[in-house]
């Protein structure tokens, strides 16, 4: 039974991150903390320890529940960490997708917008 492991190996084994190698750079880029400390990626990481995680615009949570040092599959790590993210940052874009559809379409051969059709396609965007 392991008491610690690095913290680059951990989030990297949990599947937080897709790669070691995203993972040390979060770690190097300050964005891995703990008790809001900015870790190192060879920070030993210890049970209960509450992993700070900014990814993709968002600021996550994690308690860490077991160390491994090996990458797993989904399910078998998912029992590594307890996920303490709050609600409200994980539904934080919804509000800004709401109402928006596809990309826009123009009708073949129309062209580039003028500026006038450009103002008023912002003007319309806007609004909404």
């Amino acid at each position: 039974m392991l008491k610690k492991v690095r913290i680059d190996k951990w989030l990297w084994s949990v599947r937080i991150f897709k790669s070691r190698t995203l993972a040390t750079d979060a770690c190097k880029s300050g964005k891995v903390k703990i008790d809001e400390v900015s870790v190192k990626p060879s920070y030993m990481l210890q049970r209960d320890e509450i992993v700070h995680v900014q990814k993709n615009g968002f600021r996550l949570q994690f308690k860490v529940l077991d160390l491994i040092q090996k990458r797993v599959s989904a399910p078998l790590a998912q029992v590594c960490y307890e996920d303490l993210t709050p609600e409200e940052e994980l539904n934080k874009y919804n509000d800004w997708y709401i109402g928006k559809g596809g990309a826009e379409k123009r009708e073949k051969g129309a062209g580039r917008p003028t500026k006038k059709e450009r103002r008023v396609i912002d003007r319309f965007k806007d609004e909404y």
